[in-house]
């Protein structure tokens, strides 16, 4: 079994040994797979890159690729929707590197079983010491076996949105004209 939050049910780790290939060879990671049913079945599948920031255009291109192999591979019985998104600033942690690139930040750990009476922890990561992840918790560090979680995600918080905008901006993948300049379609009813 893999130690790693990317996908937890059976589906999900089948359905992630199918995708990962095809996102890997394009360049991007497996952030995370989640078959969800409810009244429509969603397969959502989470990428980036590895140094971040991956991009609406990225998405649809993964989209594309993924559709393709699904449709030989046809893993899902039900009719579903496809989705393919950026983990988001409040991103899910679901590697062992995760909870090491983002030390320092705020973040919320929820356990399968209780430890010490409690299920959620909520504080700043401190890094990762063996096969646990540490938490900075009111009463003191507390250390977490990785395999103990079943969830866990940063908390949006302005530090880490000034602190991704900034990585962003230094990397050159936010364009900030972009926001600024409105494309008005100019041709006449005519052409």
């Amino acid at each position: 079994m893999t130690n790693d939050l990317i996908a937890k049910a059976a589906m999900d780790r089948r359905l992630a040994e199918i995708v990962t290939p095809v996102i890997e060879d394009m360049g991007f990671e497996l952030v995370r797979v989640r078959l969800m049913s409810g009244k429509k079945t969603t397969l959502q599948i989470m990428a980036d890159r590895p140094e971040g920031g991956i991009e609406v255009d990225d998405c649809a291109e993964i989209s594309t690729a993924l559709n393709a192999i699904l449709d030989v591979e046809d893993p899902i019985l039900d009719e579903y929707t496809l989705e393919v998104s950026s983990p988001g600033i409040d991103r899910p942690l679901t590697r062992m590197k995760d909870f090491e690139a983002f030390e320092g930040y705020e973040a919320k750990l929820e356990t399968t079983e209780l430890i010490d009476g409690r299920r959620r922890f909520k504080g700043m990561l401190a890094g990762t010491e063996g096969d646990e992840v540490l938490i900075n918790l009111p009463e003191g560090t507390v250390g977490l076996q990785f395999d103990w979680l079943s969830d866990a995600k940063l908390v949006l918080t302005d530090d880490l949105i000034r602190d991704m905008l900034k990585s962003r901006k230094d990397s050159g993948t936010l364009n900030e004209t972009a926001f600024d300049e409105i494309e008005t379609d100019t041709r006449s009813e005519e052409d």
